[in-house]
């Protein structure tokens, strides 16, 4: 692969990557930070139901988010492959297992749509209603969690090899690789310490991800990628 084709690669896989982090923030933090409000069940539904149109932007933007994810370790891979294969194998696949779950965690959500907007389901009483939403909200938390085991795993190989590639910032690969640690310890703490998601150890664990995260779309995006400084001949293949 030349080094111009490889530049459209990386801005190829720069563009999925900012999807994903834009339509993931949104999301995953944007929307609940509006809507739900932690041990207040009463405020939750009603802020849900006076919100409806956001509610339903936020799982919206996160199925287009999951699909660009999808696509992104394809892009990844042919950019990176050459570096280590079985690395970039590991890195598509732990991203791509993440998809199917993220998906399918998302159906708790469109749940919560059905129950308040379908006319045969208010038969439900308040009480009732709301307990309906808190357990499909509970749900989609537990299935985030568990997304959070492929979020960061498929950051340890992905980091090693923008790392070892020398076509991006190596403080990248470093971050991205922290970042996979980050990731785990928000799972274990989150399955073991009740309310770890309001400490400061939380947000705390995950700048490295997002840090390197954005930085490397940001870099492939508009940057596109550096030639190597072992690579002579600028004609000279990156795919060996």
């Amino acid at each position: 692969m030349k080094i111009e084709v490889s530049s459209r690669v990386a801005r190829t896989a720069g563009f999925l990557y900012l999807i994903v982090v834009i339509t993931g923030i949104f999301s995953i933090a944007y929307v609940p930070s509006r809507l739900i409000v932690p041990g207040d069940a009463a405020a939750t539904l009603s802020n849900i139901t006076a919100s409806e149109p956001l509610f339903r932007l936020g799982i919206v933007a996160g199925y287009l988010c999951y699909t660009a994810f999808l696509l992104l370790p394809f892009a990844l891979y042919k950019l990176l492959g050459s570096v280590r294969k079985d690395a970039a194998v590991l890195m598509v696949a732990f991203a791509v297992v993440s998809v199917p779950i993220s998906f399918v965690n998302l159906l708790h959500n469109v749940n919560i749509v059905a129950l308040l907007s379908r006319p045969e389901l208010r038969v439900l009483s308040q009480d009732q209603l709301r307990s309906e939403v808190l357990l499909s909200l509970a749900a989609y938390g537990n299935g985030l969690l568990v997304s959070k085991i492929f979020w960061g795993l498929w950051l340890l190989p992905f980091g090693y090899l923008v790392f070892k590639s020398g076509i991006l910032p190596r403080v990248l690969g470093v971050l991205l690789m922290a970042g996979c640690v980050g990731y785990v310890v928000a799972f274990v703490c989150g399955m073991l310490m009740p309310g770890y998601g309001q400490t400061a150890l939380a947000r705390f664990v995950s700048l490295p991800a997002t840090i390197g995260e954005i930085g490397t779309a940001l870099w492939l995006l508009i940057m596109g990628i550096r030639q190597p400084a072992n690579t002579h001949s600028p004609g000279r293949s990156l795919d060996h």
